[in-house]
C-alpha cells in the first residue's frame, strides 16, 4: 500500500485503461458520450504518468504515455464533427434569426445535419477501433505488473508542484497573448492538474476539493472556447473586406463575442489560483503535512 495520505495510484490508473477499452466495442461506432469518456479516461491516465513517471523505469513511462496519446489522437476524429454540431446548435437557440440567414450555406447545413446511426462501421474506424483495443489490453497487462506500490509521497508532491507551476507559466503565456494554441495548452496542463489533484485529497479533503472545482469550472469555459475556435477554423473562415457574406461575418463576430464572455470568467479564477507569487503548497496549505509524510516513513 502506498502511504495512507495519498491515494493508491495504480489501481487506478489499472482501471482508467480497463474502463476505456471496455468502451469499444469491435464492429461498432462508439456513440458521442463513449468518446467523451474514453477521452477523458486517456487524458486522467496522461495525468498520472506525469505524475508517477519519474519513479517508474523510464521505458515504462514513455510507452503508456505515447500509447494514451495516441488513443486521444485517434478518437479525437471522432468527436470533431459532433462538437461542432453541437457549438453550432448552441449558437443558434441564442442568434435564430442569425441562423435563418445561414439556412443556405452547405458548409453550416454539412456540419449540423446529424449522420444516420445505422449502416456499417467505416473500414478505417473499425480499424482504428481494434487497434485501440488491442493497445490498451496490453497497457492494462503491462501496468498490472509494474511495480508501482512504494511510490515515494514526498516525490509525487514534488511532481505535483511541478504540474502547479507549468500552469501557472501557462497562464502568464497566454494572460500576455491569448492566442488558440496558448489557451489550448493552458486548458491542458490544467487537466493534467486536476487529475493529479484527486490522488491527494486525503490530505487536505475540503480545502483540495474546492480547488478541484474551481479548476474544473475553469477547464470547462477553455474547453467551450476551444470548441468555438475549432469550429471557426472548420468553417475556413477569414475576414476579407467584402469577400465574405454578411451573415457569415455576423457568425464569426458572435463566436468572437462568446469566447470574450468565456475568457472573462477564465481570467479572474486563474489569477487567483496561478498570478505571480502564487505557490501550491500555500494554497493547499500543505507545507506541515510534507513533513508528517516523512515523518511517517
Amino acid at each position: 500500500m502506498e502511504n495512507p495520505m495519498i491515494r493508491d495510484i495504480k489501481p487506478a490508473l489499472y482501471g482508467y485503461v480497463r474502463d476505456a477499452r471496455s468502451l469499444l466495442d469491435p464492429g461498432s461506432l462508439p456513440d458521442e458520450r463513449k468518446v467523451h469518456d474514453l477521452r477523458v479516461l486517456m487524458k486522467k491516465s496522461r495525468a498520472v504518468i506525469r505524475l508517477a513517471g519519474p519513479q517508474t523505469e523510464n521505458e515504462f513511462a514513455e510507452r503508456e504515455y505515447s500509447v494514451f496519446r495516441k488513443t486521444g489522437r485517434i478518437s479525437a476524429t471522432w468527436r470533431e464533427t459532433s462538437v461542432n454540431r453541437k457549438t453550432l446548435k448552441n449558437l443558434k437557440r441564442n442568434h435564430p434569426a442569425l441562423f435563418s440567414r445561414l439556412a443556405g450555406f452547405d458548409k453550416i447545413l454539412n456540419i449540423m445535419k446529424k449522420p444516420g446511426i445505422s449502416g456499417p462501421v467505416p473500414e478505417k474506424t473499425e480499424a482504428d477501433i481494434a487497434l485501440i483495443r488491442e493497445l490498451l489490453l496490453k497497457s492494462a497487462y503491462r501496468i498490472r505488473f509494474q511495480p508501482m506500490n512504494n511510490l515515494d509521497p514526498v516525490i509525487l508532491l514534488r511532481q505535483l508542484d511541478s504540474s502547479f507551476k507549468q500552469v501557472s507559466d501557462c497562464y502568464l503565456a497566454a494572460r500576455d497573448n491569448p492566442r488558440s494554441a496558448r489557451l489550448h495548452e493552458l486548458r491542458k496542463r490544467c487537466k493534467d492538474l486536476l487529475y493529479q489533484l484527486w490522488f491527494f485529497r486525503p490530505i487536505k479533503p475540503g480545502v483540495v476539493k474546492n480547488l478541484e472545482k474551481r479548476l474544473e469550472t475553469m477547464t470547462d469555459n477553455l474547453g467551450k472556447y476551444n470548441d468555438l475556435a475549432v469550429l471557426l477554423s472548420g468553417l475556413d473562415y477569414k475576414y476579407s473586406p467584402g469577400k465574405n457574406p454578411p451573415a457569415i461575418d455576423e457568425l464569426a463576430i458572435v463566436i468572437r463575442h462568446e469566447q470574450d464572455r468565456l475568457l472573462s470568467k477564465v481570467w479572474p479564477t486563474a489569477f487567483r489560483i496561478f498570478g505571480p507569487g502564487k505557490t501550491l503548497t500555500s494554497l493547499l496549505r500543505i507545507q506541515p503535512d510534507i513533513q508528517k509524510i516523512n515523518d511517517q516513513e
